[in-house]
């Protein structure tokens, strides 16, 4: 499909984990990619990691671009530089990678008018400029969250840039979304922290530290994500706080319903709880 992006550079902004991987997979496909990056230390190791073709920490590097990706963090996507903003071309498509959206909608909306709010669903535990893998999105959701006026033209570049690399592609409302990413990404962050600290809180050291030798692959995936980046699972909950309090409350509910099968003993609920939770698993993989 011939698409006018593609006849120009595409640029990201932030080369950490998602500006990083984009930028690998938007060069293996071919295309001139051009970003912009805070430090020149970032700038240079960038280079040597060919994750753009061009990476500057110039603004201007982005003048020539079609499609810009800003591939930052929730509170500078939020709260951008002045000559940032000044930097994106008029006529090209903007979108970001936010995971909360209906605040980024809210001021991008107004700042530019073909900006197309966006979140890949794809990631890892790394962050920075060595965190980038190729492949990254591929079999994994890309949503958009348009306005009622957003551009059709900048949805749907946004949309190709996705399935180029192997992303797929759904929209629905921002609000939706903060709501459902409240519940499958940003609560469990707190939860897993949660399960760490209770673990390592245990009073008896002999225990806790029995514990600690004993732990093994259950512990290590249900654990991950509380001791991953706490800056960023601060700006999720910040950036999202009241869909998430709303999340903590159902889980709340649900760990005291099973808690109180376990202090009644009653063995077979219990168990067709977990038989129902056995069958609901695989609908959200």
């Amino acid at each position: 499909m011939t698409t006018s992006w593609r006849d120009r550079p595409v640029g990201i902004v932030g080369l950490g984990l998602i500006g990083g991987s984009l930028g690998l997979d938007l060069r293996q496909q071919g295309l001139e990619v051009r970003a912009l990056v805070h430090r020149a230390s970032t700038a240079e190791r960038a280079r040597q990691r060919g994750l753009a073709t061009t990476v500057d920490t110039d603004p201007a590097v982005l003048q020539p671009c079609g499609l810009i990706v800003l591939a930052l963090p929730l509170d500078r996507l939020l709260d951008p530089p002045a000559e940032l903003r000044a930097a994106l071309p008029a006529q090209a498509v903007v979108t970001d990678v936010g995971s909360v959206k209906a605040p980024v909608l809210e001021r991008w909306h107004q700042w530019h008018g073909r900006f197309v709010a966006s979140h890949p669903m794809a990631g890892t535990a790394e962050a920075g400029v060595e965190a980038g893998v190729g492949g990254l999105f591929a079999g994994r959701p890309w949503v958009a969250t348009p306005a009622a006026d957003t551009d059709p033209d900048a949805l749907a570049e946004v949309g190709q840039l996705a399935q180029l690399v192997g992303a797929e592609w759904l929209c629905c409302e921002a609000a939706q979304h903060d709501r459902a990413v409240a519940l499958i990404s940003h609560m469990p962050v707190l939860v897993s922290a949660a399960l760490l600290e209770a673990a390592a809180g245990e009073a008896d050291t002999a225990t806790a530290e029995l514990a600690k030798q004993l732990a093994s692959s259950g512990f290590a995936d249900t654990s991950r994500i509380g001791g991953g980046n706490p800056a960023l699972g601060t700006l999720m909950a910040r950036s999202n706080r009241e869909a998430v309090l709303t999340a903590l409350g159902q889980y709340r509910q649900q760990l005291e319903g099973l808690e109180q099968l376990v202090q009644q003993g009653r063995w077979g609920e219990l168990e067709g709880r977990l038989s129902r939770c056995q069958g609901q698993r695989p609908e959200f993989l």
